[in-house]
């Protein structure tokens, strides 16, 4: 990677927007995220991504059919997922979804492969969360044998044995770009390097810095693994807006309630003010103007060796104009001063 091939993208997990007011309905939120790529592709960033959530205010529960209504809408923009959870998914339908839209899209299509963090898909699809990690290690395996191999024999516990098979579409050789997706788990990060994959780090709350050693025991697991160096991503939340007050109390009104839930469920933190502004700054939240919001970007980027950065910039009924203008900021503005910032330390380094 060089400053000036870094890339920065959008994730949106499908969480429903209002405009003046008004809660959009599902339907209008699924046409304002082809809106809303088409928009990054004009404003110039390089990826946009899709989660894959199973509950209320969210309409990303099928990224692949959604991502290719934005093919036909954009030209140039790669098209992925910021997360798709292999362990609820089949393989094999998985590798047709993104076969296809690999092809709508002339080459653009990606993926993160993740294990979820939300398990609302164990029930709906009939899975035991008592084989979290054994169906996600099993699945990855089928998954990457499909992509890199142009006949298939195989079986495990989880589905159906595959004899000679053969899938279409066909993906070009070696399928397309897939990340695997590490949270807090070393052994996340070493799957990754042992697959010769890259890697995408969910950097939600904390000093993104102290995910460094996850970074150090990548390479050195790829290094063993015979693999050559890959890139490593970040994907974090935030909000850029005009001025920093305007970014911090507009990501303050619709982030405190959505975290004061998942404390309830989940057993995070209680969302104090206080504890919000040091996460702006100094922890994972990436909320201010443009300035602010490229040089903590560029900061980040060096510390963990970045190549590529992806901010989520939808929260639950985060006014759409507010998005808009979060995407128009990051492309137009932050993205070409983090690449300016990266190539000044580059230069001095």
């Amino acid at each position: 990677m060089t400053p000036l091939t870094f890339e920065i993208g959008l994730n949106s997990f499908g969480e429903v927007a209002t405009d003046g007011g008004r809660v959009l309905s599902d339907a209008e939120t699924v046409r304002l995220l082809v809106e809303e790529a088409a928009l990054a592709e004009s404003s110039g960033l390089d990826v946009f991504s899709l989660g894959e959530h199973y509950r209320p205010g969210h309409v990303d529960s099928a990224a692949a059919v959604l991502l290719s209504a934005i093919a036909t809408a954009t030209g140039r923009i790669r098209l992925g997922t910021s997360v798709t959870v292999l362990s609820t998914n089949d393989p094999v339908r998985l590798y047709h979804d993104f076969s296809t839209l690999d092809a709508v899209s002339d080459g653009r299509a990606q993926l993160v492969l993740g294990r979820a963090s939300a398990t609302e898909s164990f029930p709906l699809f009939g899975y035991d969360l008592a084989d979290y990690e054994q169906l996600f290690e099993e699945k990855l395996d089928l998954f990457m044998r499909l992509q890199r191999e142009e006949t298939v024999t195989w079986s495990g516990a989880f589905r159906a044995p595959l004899a000679e098979q053969l899938l279409r579409p066909r993906m070009g050789d070696g399928g397309i770009p897939t990340w695997i997706g590490v949270g807090g788990s070393p052994h996340s990060v070493i799957r990754a390097a042992g697959y010769g994959l890259p890697m995408m780090m969910a950097i939600i709350g904390g000093r993104p810095q102290r995910f460094a050693g996850h970074v150090t025991l990548y390479r050195e697991a790829l290094k063993q693994a015979g693999h050559e160096a890959q890139p490593i991503g970040q994907h974090s939340l935030g909000l850029v807006a005009d001025t920093d007050e305007e970014a911090v109390e507009t990501w303050w009104e619709y982030w405190q309630p959505v975290v004061s839930q998942a404390a309830e469920e989940r057993g995070f933190y209680k969302p104090t003010r206080e504890r919000y502004e040091a996460e702006i700054d100094h922890g994972a939240l990436f909320v201010g103007s443009p300035e602010t919001v490229a040089r903590k970007i560029a900061r980040t980027a060096r510390d963990l060796q970045l190549s590529r950065f992806d901010l989520k910039y939808d929260i639950m009924h985060l006014p759409r104009r507010a998005r808009a203008r979060t995407i128009e900021l990051l492309g137009r503005e932050v993205a070409p001063r983090v690449r300016e910032l990266l190539a000044k330390e580059s230069v001095h380094g």
